[in-house]
């Protein structure tokens, strides 16, 4: 049926009594998300509605009968928790934070702008798909606790990511909601004049107009572009319809709006940021845009602009392999962006050497990554891990660096605790650890009284935390049955599915290849004899979805559907249509969570990390996060540290090394309980689980991390180039151009030292380096020993860089000197670098120049 077009339109909002006015404050900013109180207090109201509007508070309280209002309106308990809930919020919004603390030279002088293609906030925001958007949304919260002065910009999807529904015989379809976000917890951003403040972007024969939406996450602003506007045709409406979805045209789409609309839209507000952080390469027009804005309010050329912006922008990689970044034809992407190239004033050719890792090779797409690195000097991946990998697969850009000094650092991820922990492991730890670990979860000292938690206490919450689990994935999984018309007969089999008091194993991610999924199904018969063992039996719960257009994944899924099929239905289930509210009873429910990706493909992972506040275990191989956080004393790891070339073996040894963990150690350990009916050696890894590890995986140390490592760094630079009309920028440009003018005669002309060849343990040697460096002054380099431990290939490996000083002129050369003390015994040895140097250039990032001592 075709519907008729409105010919006016107009917004209607509930009406509340004065008395419950608050619930409208409360339900507009997500800090009921990771605050219980106000969680309950709004769930309260009507548990059923609660559920069936996906715990949309707007839309609840938009369902209110006159009947419950005027009941909650003479309720004296009802409105003291109210009135509780909104002075709390108005408190935590008042209240000295730790940013005011540590960085309180810096509170109204910077601005941080946090740019992502996706934003897990809560299920009833559905613009996320997964661990990226689940991370973005946890990095609003801890950046709200923290107190930065944090904005947030993204893309709200008229359609979200894709709801999952599995046919009768377990392939994947995809449903696609139409959303009415007048009904969420965002409104729209309206100028002085009431109508809606719009941006525009250039699009090759036309401009995308886009309206601007608003939410707010604690203190933190996070405003949302949307495409779907009168003014654009309709295949521009269209363009902020669904997440990941499209073509490479569509992608291009979507990331111009996000990186140069959303640039726009912050200044539009009034909001003009010292710092943007780009959550992956997604954003990475941003700093095209952001060029543009300096050369224009600055009157610079394009080379002055990029000297300044790049010292205030950040760059985080979440991909571990070349094939997950997004990459661009030239002819597309001259198509969409030549006009924006235009207006910064460099030739087409030029810009697309930021967007490659050879800048002469023609046959490389345009990489969004490259461009974010090009344009950042402060650039991480987000594990330890993933650091290294990512220095391996980009050093390419620093042919002269050793690997281990690629500028990349690490930031590994974590979770925002309160987001994540159960109402029953919150009660517990506020009555034996205080409100510390709310307060400052990444203080160890928060967690350092989890030992007196009695262990009885810790272990009936547990098994009372799996029987809700239980019971959860029983429902669920009869809602997923009902979907999909099953028999009867299937649905008098729903009581025996799972057992509250068997070892219960998540197992929940995107389904795609490298992550394995069917590990654990290498050898059936021997995973069935695990879930049915007379003694120990395992119970296995799954959920995850597959990019619509990854038919591998599909497969895999399919190939779990028909295990459980085939006589595994009740020991291991699949949970349709995996969000946050399905993650949230998973974390809080299983006793231990498995992973085992393809190592080293796993970036970070978050999933395992959540598990911990909640008294579950990790089984995992040593990838991400879990190879910096893996120790016995706190869960298990699947395999070593070996990456086999021959895939199938890897994937046979990992399986094998998976069913004997789970045969001799994980399952006799849950089920040894001669103490009492206790498993005393469990509850014993499950406190120093979350003693060790819930401080250092939290997003509170992450955002910490990110503020004293890059955005407070990032800032101080930026503004230190930009004042005075960018005078220093002019300058630091210049002193770079005369850099490279002058590098290719720089070199170490001859070396000498006073150590003999062998040398006694605790002796003290003396390294005189001759250097030309044609005419610069001692002032624009550093001359450098990197000494340390000759490997077996006659390269230094863990070298320490050691500073020479300049000790005088020698004609038209200088000399260095240093002295090094032998603190270790061994085979060592050295050799002599000159590197740029200015306290106004980053120079790793800016300048891929160094000049070694030539080898014998």
């Amino acid at each position: 049926m075709k519907h008729p077009k409105f010919s006016r339109s107009f917004e209607v909002v509930s009406a509340l009594p004065k008395q419950l006015e608050p619930l409208r404050k409360l339900a507009h900013n997500f800090r009921w998300t990771w605050h219980s109180e106000t969680r309950d207090l709004i769930q309260s109201i009507d548990k059923d509605l609660w559920r069936t509007t996906g715990h949309n508070p707007i839309q609840l309280l938009a369902g209110m009968s006159e009947e419950k209002v005027e009941k909650l309106v003479k309720d004296p308990v009802f409105l003291a928790k109210l009135e509780s809930c909104s002075k709390d919020l108005d408190n935590y919004l008042s209240a000295k934070t730790w940013f005011e603390t540590n960085h309180k030279d810096m509170k109204d002088k910077m601005s941080i702008a946090y740019f992502c293609a996706e934003f897990g906030v809560s299920e009833c925001l559905p613009i996320y798909s997964g661990g990226l958007g689940v991370l973005a949304g946890d990095h609003l919260k801890a950046a709200s606790d923290l107190g930065l002065p944090l904005v947030a910009v993204g893309l709200l999807y008229n359609r979200g990511y894709f709801r999952q529904r599995l046919t009768p015989d377990g392939w994947q379809t995809e449903v696609y909601p139409q959303y009415d976000f007048y009904q969420f917890p965002i409104q729209l951003v309206r100028g002085p004049d009431q109508q809606p403040i719009r941006v525009g972007v250039e699009f090759p024969d036309r401009i995308v107009t886009c309206q601007i939406w608003l939410t707010h996450v604690g203190r933190i602003p996070l405003y949302l572009l949307d495409s779907n506007v009168l003014e654009n045709a309709p295949h521009d409406q269209s363009i902020t319809d669904t997440l990941y979805g499209g073509d490479e045209e569509m992608r291009i789409r979507q990331e111009m709006i996000l990186g140069i609309g959303g640039l726009r839209a912050l200044r539009a507000v009034g909001i003009n940021p010292t710092v943007c952080h780009m959550n992956e390469g997604h954003a990475a027009f941003l700093s095209v845009e952001r060029i543009r804005q300096t050369m224009t309010e600055n009157q610079v050329d394009f080379r002055t602009a990029r000297q300044a912006i790049v010292s205030g922008n950040v760059f985080t990689t979440h991909t571990p392999v070349p094939a997950g970044f997004d990459l661009f034809d030239k002819e597309l992407l001259e198509r969409y962006m030549g006009k924006m190239v235009q207006t910064i004033g460099i030739p087409f050719e030029e810009f697309l050497k930021f967007g490659r890792i050879d800048k002469d090779d023609d046959a490389e797409k345009f990489n969004m990554a490259v461009l974010a690195m090009e344009t950042a000097n402060h650039v991480n991946g987000v594990s330890k891990l993933h650091a290294a990998v990512t220095r391996a697969m980009f050093g390419a850009r620093w042919p002269d660096h050793p690997e281990n000094e690629v500028p990349i650092m690490a930031v590994t991820n974590g979770i925002h605790t309160t987001t994540w922990v159960s109402r029953r492991m919150e009660d517990l730890f506020d009555e034996y650890l205080g409100d510390a670990w709310r307060r400052a979860p990444q203080d160890p000292a928060s967690w350092a009284k989890v030992d007196a938690i009695p262990d009885e206490e810790l272990w009936a919450v547990r098994e009372v935390q799996r029987g809700d689990f239980v019971r959860y994935a029983r429902k669920h999984l009869q809602a997923d049955m009902e979907r999909r018309n099953m028999s009867r007969a299937d649905f008098n089999l729903l009581g025996q599915v799972l057992d509250p008091r068997v070892l219960t194993i998540g197992f929940a991610r995107r389904f795609a290849t490298y992550k394995r999924a069917t590990l654990m199904m290498r050898d059936v018969e021997r995973l069935k004899a695990l879930l049915f063992h007379s003694e120990r039996p395992v119970q296995i719960v799954i959920a995850g979805k597959s990019h619509p257009r990854d038919g591998g994944g599909k497969g895999l899924i399919k190939e779990i559907m028909s295990f459980i099929a085939d006589g595994a239905q009740g020991r291991m289930v699949f949970l349709e249509d995996y969000d946050m509210q399905l993650a949230r009873a998973m974390v809080q429910g299983v006793d231990v969570w498995l992973n085992n990706p393809r190592r080293p493909m796993e970036a970070s992972g978050t999933s395992g990390m959540k598990v911990v506040p909640n008294g579950g275990l990790n089984c995992s191989i040593l990838d991400g996060w879990w190879d910096e956080g893996y120790t016995p004393e706190v869960g298990w790891a699947i395999g070593g540290r070996e990456d086999l070339a021959d895939e199938g073996q890897q994937d046979w040894l990992d399986s094998r090394a998976l069913y004997a963990l789970i045969e001799n150690e994980i399952s006799p350990k849950f089920y040894h309980r001669v103490d009492n009916g206790l498993p005393r050696l469990w509850i014993n890894m499950i406190k120093a689980s979350i003693k060790n590890l819930a401080p250092e995986f939290s997003t509170g140390r992450m955002v910490a991390d990110y503020t004293n490592m890059s955005y407070v760094p990032a800032a101080k630079a930026y503004l230190n180039l930009t004042a005075d009309s960018m005078a220093k920028a002019k300058h630091a440009f210049a002193w770079r151009q005369r850099i490279r003018k002058s590098w290719s005669q720089v070199r170490v002309l001859h070396v000498e030292d006073t150590a003999d060849l062998q040398n006694r343990l605790g002796a003290e040697f003396t390294i005189k380096a001759t250097v030309h460096i044609d005419g610069l002054e001692p002032g624009d380099v550093r001359v450098e020993a990197v000494f340390g431990q000759i490997g077996p290939n006659r390269d230094i490996v863990s070298g320490t860089l050691v500073p020479l000083q300049h000790v005088r002129a020698d004609g038209g050369n200088h000399v260095y000197e240093c002295k090094i003390k032998l603190c270790e015994a061994g085979y060592r040895g050295y050799t002599v670098r000159i590197v740029p140097y200015h306290d106004s250039v980053n120079v790793s990032s800016e300048l891929n120049l160094i000049a070694w001592q030539p080898t014998v």
